[in-house]
This record gives C-alpha cells, sequence and structure tokens, in this order.
C-alpha cells in the first residue's frame, strides 16, 4: 500500500498559490494532480485555475542574471514566474527563489598544499565534500595522517561530513628514472628499453615487460598523456625504436600510453591488494580503481570486501580503450564511475573524450549509479590564481550535464591556490545550477512504473516538492531512498537523516544530498520534531518553511513494510506542528495499492 498525505487547511503559498494545496487535496490519484505532457514528458500541475506559483518566503528579489558577487550557499537565487499553458505549470520552465545550496559535489584530491589540519579545515568551509588519495604518490603513512584528520573533522559535526576516496594507482606503464630531464627534439631517434636502470641521451627504461609485446610498428606512444609523442620505427626482443614527432623535456617516471591500446596488465596490482587492505583497515568510503577494463575486476573486488565484511563502494575509474566495449557491464557491476580523461584522451582520440563524458554520465544515470567528471578541469590553477574560461565552460558543461561530482587533482594536492580553486568550482557550480531547468537531468517519467514502488516514491515525492518548491526530508538506515531521490534531481536539497556514520558519509557524494546523523527514537514523531528542530537551529530551513518529508525504502523504520508515506509539513516556532488531516480531510486520502 502507497499513503500520499496531501492535506488540505493549511495556506501553502501566498497569494494565488493557496489553490496549489486546494487542488492537490481535492485529488483522488495523484494522476488526477500531475499530468504529463505527451510531446516532453515534462511534469505539470493540473489546474487551470492557478495563475501563478509564487515563493512562500522571498527576502530578496535578485536576479540570478544580474547577481555580482560570488554565490556561497546562504545567499539566495532568483525568482521568476513561470510561463504557463492552458492545462498547467511545465516545471522545467520554473526558477525557484530558495536558500541556494550546490548540489554538484566537489571532490579534492590531498597532497603537499592541503595535508595539514587547517588546509583540510579550509577546504571543507570551502566546499570540499570528498577527500581523495591518490595512492600513485605518498605511502601509507602519510595518507594514515590525511584519514585521521578528516575523521576528526567529522566526529564535530553532525550535518557536516567529508567522505574519504583511495584512488588506486593501478597498472601503469612508466618511463624510468633520469639523473636530469632529456630534452626530446622533433624528429630525434629515441629508445625505450625493458631493461632497467638505463638512462643515456637516446634510450631510457621502462618498468613494463611486456612493453615490447603491446606495441607494433606504427603506433603512437604519448608521453604525460600526450605532451609529447613519439612514432615506433622497428623493435627488437628488449627495445623500442622510435622517432619523436612532438618533443619536450623527458624526466623520471612519466606515463606512457599507446594509442588505442591498454597494456596487457592486471587492472588491481600487487601494490593496490596493499593499498586496498589499507583502505579496508581505515574504513574509507569509496575506491577508485583505476584502468579497469571489464567486469571482472570488479567483481573480484567485491567477493574481498565481502570476504573482510568492509562496506565500502566502488568506483571504476573509465579511462582505457577496452573499458569502452564493456561499459554497461562494468558499471553494472560497479557503485559509480570516474570519467578520466587524461589517460582516456590519450588512449582514444582526444576528439571522442567529450562524447564519452557525456555517454558516461547518461549511461551512470539511467542505471542509477554516480558518476564523477575528473582531469583537468583547473589545470591552470596548479600555477594561476584565476582559470581559464575554456576551464570554467568545462566545469558548467559537467554540471549540466548531471555529474554528480566534479574533482579536482593537482590544483589542490600540489597547487599554488588550492582554495581558490575549491572556490571557483563552488561558484561556477552553484551559478550554472541556478540557471538550469526543474526536470533538466530528471529521468522519462513514463519509465518509472516500471521499477519498484521505491522508485515511484521517488518521483511523485520529487514531483510534489518541485511544484511546491519546498526541500525534501527522508530517513534512512541504509541510504537507498536519498540515493533514489538524489537520481531524479529534485529542485531542492534533499536533507538524508541516518543514524549510521557509514551512511553519512556515502551519502556525501550523492547530488543534492545532505546527509546528517541522528540517533533514532522508537516514536516517529518525536523523531521529526528533533529533525525539524535541528534543521531549524541550523539556518537550513525557517520558520513558516513547508518540507517534504517521505518514508520509503529498502528498510522500514517506523511504517508498516507495505505502506509508503508522503507528507507535507509546515514548520513553526517555538514549536514544531506536523499538518495532520482532520477525520474530514482524512476522507480525501486516497490509497494506492501497489
Amino acid at each position: 500500500m502507497a499513503t500520499f498525505y496531501l492535506s488540505t487547511g493549511v495556506p501553502l503559498l501566498k497569494s494565488d498559490s493557496t489553490r496549489v494545496a486546494d487542488h492537490l487535496a481535492s485529488c483522488r490519484n495523484v494522476s488526477d494532480a500531475f499530468g504529463i505532457e505527451a510531446k516532453t514528458g515534462r511534469m505539470y500541475v493540473q489546474s487551470k485555475q492557478i495563475a501563478l506559483i509564487r515563493c512562500s518566503r522571498i527576502a530578496e528579489k535578485q536576479d540570478v542574471a544580474s547577481y555580482k558577487g560570488s554565490l556561497d550557499t546562504d545567499q539566495d537565487i532568483s525568482n521568476s514566474t513561470l510561463d504557463h499553458q492552458s492545462n498547467g505549470f511545465p516545471l522545467s520552465r520554473m526558477k525557484l527563489t530558495t536558500k541556494s545550496r550546490r548540489k554538484t559535489k566537489i571532490v579534492c584530491t590531498i597532497g603537499p598544499s592541503t595535508s595539514s589540519r587547517e588546509m583540510i579545515w579550509k577546504l571543507a568551509e570551502m566546499g570540499m565534500n570528498v577527500a581523495r588519495l591518490n595512492m600513485s604518490h605518498g605511502d601509507h603513512s602519510t595518507h594514515q595522517k590525511t584519514i585521521d584528520l578528516v575523521k576528526e573533522y567529522n566526529a564535530q559535526f553532525k550535518d557536516k561530513v567529508i567522505a574519504i576516496m583511495l584512488d588506486t594507482k593501478g597498472p601503469e606503464v612508466r618511463s624510468g628514472d633520469v639523473p636530469k630531464p632529456i630534452l626530446l627534439k622533433d624528429g630525434q631517434e629515441f629508445n625505450f628499453t625493458i631493461k632497467r636502470g638505463v638512462s643515456t641521451e637516446d634510450t631510457v627504461s621502462v618498468n613494463y615487460d611486456d612493453f615490447i609485446n603491446d606495441v607494433e610498428v606504427g603506433d603512437s606512444v604519448l608521453v604525460d598523456g600526450g605532451m609529447m609523442s613519439l612514432t615506433v620505427k622497428s623493435k627488437t626482443n628488449d627495445l623500442v625504436k622510435c622517432v619523436v614527432v612532438d618533443g619536450g623535456e623527458l624526466k623520471s617516471r612519466r606515463h606512457l600510453n599507446v594509442r588505442g591500446k591498454s597494456a596487457t596488465l592486471p587492472s588491481i596490482t600487487d601494490k593496490d591488494w596493499d593499498d586496498i587492505k589499507f583502505g579496508v583497515d581505515n574504513q574509507v568510503d569509496f575506491y577508485a580503481v583505476s584502468f579497469v577494463k571489464d567486469a571482472r575486476v570488479v567483481h573480484e573486488l567485491k567477493d574481498y570486501l565481502k570476504s573482510c565484511n568492509a562496506d565500502i563502494h566502488v568506483i571504476v575509474k573509465i579511462e582505457s580503450a577496452d573499458s569502452i566495449p564493456n561499459l554497461h557491464s562494468i558499471l553494472s557491476a560497479s557503485d559509480g564511475a570516474m570519467v578520466a580523461r587524461g589517460d582516456l584522451g590519450a588512449e582514444l582520440p582526444i576528439e571522442e573524450v567529450p562524447l564519452l563524458q557525456e555517454t558516461i554520465i547518461k549511461r551512470c544515470q539511467s542505471m542509477q549509479k554516480t558518476v564523477i567528471v575528473a582531469t583537468n578541469m583547473l589545470e591552470s590553477m596548479i600555477d594561476h590564481p584565476t582559470p581559464t574560461r575554456a576551464e570554467v565552460s568545462d566545469i558548467s558543461i559537467a554540471v549540466r550535464e548531471g555529474a554528480d561530482a566534479i574533482m579536482l587533482s593537482g590544483e589542490t594536492a600540489h597547487g599554488k591556490y588550492p582554495l581558490k580553486a575549491v572556490n571557483v568550482m563552488h561558484t561556477v557550480a552553484l551559478r550554472m545550477e541556478s540557471s538550469l531547468p526543474v526536470n533538466s537531468t530528471t529521468p522519462n517519467p513514463l519509465s518509472v512504473h516500471k521499477r519498484h514502488m521505491g522508485d515511484m516514491l521517488a518521483f511523485h515525492t520529487t514531483t510534489m516538492a518541485n511544484t511546491l518548491k519546498t526541500p525534501i526530508i527522508v530517513f534512512t538506515r541504509t541510504g537507498s531512498m536519498a540515493i533514489l531521490l538524489s537520481h531524479y534531481r529534485p529542485c531542492s536539497t534533499i536533507f538524508a537523516f541516518t543514524d549510521d556514520d557509514r551512511i553519512k558519509q556515502r551519502l556525501v557524494l550523492y547530488h543534492g544530498v545532505m546527509p546528517i546523523y541522528m540517533q533514532f527514537s522508537s516514536d516517529a514523531e518525536e523523531t521529526f520534531s528533533r529533525a525539524l528542530e535541528l534543521l531549524l537551529d541550523k539556518g537550513h530551513v525557517v520558520d513558516g518553511d513547508h518540507v517534504t518529508l517521505v518514508q520509503s525504502g529498502a528498510q522500514p523504520i517506523w511504517r508498516k513494510e507495505s505502506i509508503h508515506h508522503i507528507q507535507l509539513l509546515r514548520l513553526f516556532s517555538p514549536y514544531l506542528l506536523i499538518c495532520r488531516p482532520s477525520p474530514m480531510e482524512s476522507m480525501r486520502q486516497e490509497k494506492h495499492s501497489s
């Protein structure tokens, strides 16, 4: 059974918009309240009598189009009236006035520039949601310090959290050590050998014995993701002879790629397994697994984690040519994906990368997987205090395409301006989000009914919240309903209350979700009241606001297993009054058999 609580008698919004609540409450079915346009699939309120929907609280009317200054998480964004049609109001044309919180999350790589306690606190306050540990650099003792500092930060706050992502090194093919940089000139002959310790003006070692077998005459060898390139002319049993096409300075341990090919190395190396065990011991939240070529490696890792009783989600890094044909099976086996554009653009033609980024994001959305866009997002800010305009556009595109998160690598690991880089990413993402149509990334509503009840409840909860411009509150022990709600991209924040610290940390990666830790009592109403008081005390909502509360998910907390609730609540102070239907209004409610 699914019960939708749509109560009357409460002035939900000012002026004409009070009719919205009355109209919703008078409907016997959810389908009576909301319609779908045949052409576009847009949702709208089915009422010809409503002239406008305006927000219930407008502190200051500011037009985002003419807004000057930075957009932070406590500033209001614009309101505007709706373009309306005779049969309702398409949600995709709605611009909302709300306390704006950035929904796209930010992953920051921690390195020498940001590994101190002071810098981690500042990164968090600036907008970091996930701290990434790059296992290609540093040792376990260095990363242990970062983990301890993040856990110290998390212990101080109920409504703030940083997740920890351990990024494996993977099977990287690198050149050997050189005593000083070797200058490669266009047209020069240069060799790679599988003999160890070789470093001359025209020959350097590689760390991979099968490099000889993987390359063929005519192949392009890229150094540092394409900063230099060479063409293979011939090879012997231990030497690959090349001609330099694009020269530059070859330094120690540079990354090598062969265009269109992946190294025949296991995706998880012995070093990676040591690092994965380190992550299990420290209860990290996510693994980012490098150079995943097929689903087998994901299953292997998940089986290992299960044997360790470790609840850690697996994010696959799509960065090799071999991963593209196996994309569906890889994503199906994983918990999410990272579009690692550096190596992806080295192994495949660079003009394919934007198309692959869009494809991977769409595929993840359709499969309800989280997705991160990474590499070179603000590369110039490693050395400069302001980004290029192209980098700003790059962030905007990732946000518009619907990425759950965007990532900084060298910008925060060893850059000169890590805090400014995070601030740029925050403000650009927030500004872009404020301009997006409400349902621009919402999946096709007609496909919802092919899934289980949780999907239907998440979809209708999002529709209500978008129509009435309310934040969403969900109580969860597994995170499942919060993740579903995130997938439907509501226009307001999803406040996800949980009594599990691990779930709180995991949920912070998901688009639009603000996880909050709180102990649940056996009394549902008392728990609701404490949650609303916390939101009021922290300034996340204000007196008179309305919220949409949903009870559903994999594990019922207070409800009977077969009952799912969506409730509309209005906040009052100094006490909280939960809006419940009167006996007369209860007659208007409709119970739908599932």
